[in-house]
């Protein structure tokens, strides 16, 4: 695709951002291949890069708009986490307090003593949900799955290991917003953030945006054989494909839903704030330039719970993940294979996720990103070569 025409704007000195995105859509390179992706990249609270391209449909030749929203996977859980993070804002919710204070039910088989905090930075050893497989019925009907999480016991003592809760967390945010404020995450995001922001931010897809979501382009053989060969996550490939893992029941075993279903619109109609949630790119970087500033004079979190959020909460191998990872609350942190952006920049924050997708902030710059492609990652939990591609064009047009 290396006659793709390329529409959006980016200010003086940025220009390298746009060569790297356009370098993205060619077919030869590390970081080539893109389908449809959009870009947009915040500064001090004002647009810098926004950028667009490809198709959002191959097989018809859709092409891929502004307001084009595609599906995140775990970048999504960054709303889930946002929204919880707001209630603390606020002094609706204590992140030192047990989360059985809001949501009593969850102090079962002794998680009692489990705070917030702690269940935010993947902590609370609760990644798989000692349940059969989730199912569209459970993601739509909200409760087995939280029920499921209550009853749960800790794959590991609370606070003592860290493990990526990649199915789970959003309901364990979502069902905290949800006891907090009487309203599903859905709506309390649409009330307080979303709608405020006028952002294309979603965990549930309303029917009339669905018309403007993108086609996931499933990772062929090829490309996912590349990824499971990566050397840093040998461990993790190997433990993933043996049923009898934490790594398996806490991913493939937790739920029915894979790459077969990524066009499925059910798929994004129902509350999946784990998995399955959509943005644009540009609403995307505008969410994470709000939680660090001023947006059109709305600001999400206050600069001392966002030094908080942004600080370490754990670093090291990942009990799931089987690599380092590095969690702060309710956000990566820079540190292990799937962290795009880059390591030796403390204090930055994100996310990324298996459709490619990849969200961060960094504070002390004044930067938020948000780019959102869709041809599926052929890395297991993103953080790929487009991405890392985009962000080290970035920084060098800082420099």
């Amino acid at each position: 695709m290396a006659d793709t025409m390329i529409e959006g704007t980016v200010a003086a000195g940025f220009e390298p951002v746009r060569e790297a995105f356009e370098r993205n859509f060619t077919p030869d390179g590390e970081a080539g291949g893109e389908v449809g992706a959009g870009l947009t990249v915040y500064r001090h609270g004002e647009p810098v890069v926004d950028l667009w391209g490809g198709y959002a449909d191959a097989a018809t030749r859709r092409p891929w708009r502004r307001d084009t929203i595609a599906p995140l996977a775990s970048t999504c859980k960054t709303f889930a986490s946002g929204a919880l993070l707001l209630l603390a804002e606020r002094g609706e919710v204590d992140l030192e307090a047990p989360v059985a204070r809001y949501w009593p039910e969850f102090a079962q088989h002794g998680k009692g003593e489990i705070t917030v905090r702690m269940l935010l930075g993947h902590r609370a050893g609760l990644p798989s949900l000692h349940m059969r497989p989730i199912t569209w019925e459970d993601l739509r009907d909200w409760t087995p799955i939280t029920e499921a999480l209550a009853a749960a016991v800790p794959e590991w003592p609370p606070g003592t290991a860290h493990g990526y809760h990649g199915v789970s967390i959003g309901h364990l945010a979502g069902e905290i917003v949800r006891r907090v404020s009487g309203v599903t995450l859905s709506e309390f995001l649409a009330r307080e953030i979303t709608g405020p922001l006028g952002l294309d931010c979603y965990v549930r897809v309303p029917d009339a945006a669905m018309p403007r979501l993108a086609t996931v382009v499933v990772p062929d053989a090829d490309a996912v054989r590349l990824g499971m060969e990566v050397p840093e996550l040998a461990d993790f490939v190997k433990a993933l494909n043996d049923p009898g893992t934490l790594s398996f029941r806490a991913l493939y075993g937790s739920v029915a839903l894979g790459w077969d279903t990524a066009n499925d619109p059910r798929t994004y109609q129902v509350e999946s704030p784990s998995m399955d949630g959509v943005a644009s790119a540009h609403s995307l970087a505008r969410y994470f330039a709000a939680l660090i500033g001023e947006v059109d004079g709305l600001r999400l979190l206050g600069p001392g719970l966002l030094d908080r959020v942004r600080s370490p909460q754990a670093d090291g191998i990942d009990q799931v993940l089987r690599v380092r990872t590095a969690w702060g609350i309710g956000f990566a942190v820079p540190g292990g294979p799937f962290w795009a952006a880059p390591e030796h920049i403390t204090g930055l924050f994100g996310q990324s996720g298996a459709t490619g997708s990849f969200a961060f902030a960094d504070p002390a710059r004044g930067l938020a990103f948000g780019y959102v492609p869709n041809r599926g990652s052929e890395l297991l939990e993103g953080g790929d070569f487009r991405a890392r591609s985009l962000i080290k064009a970035l920084y060098a047009a800082l420099v």
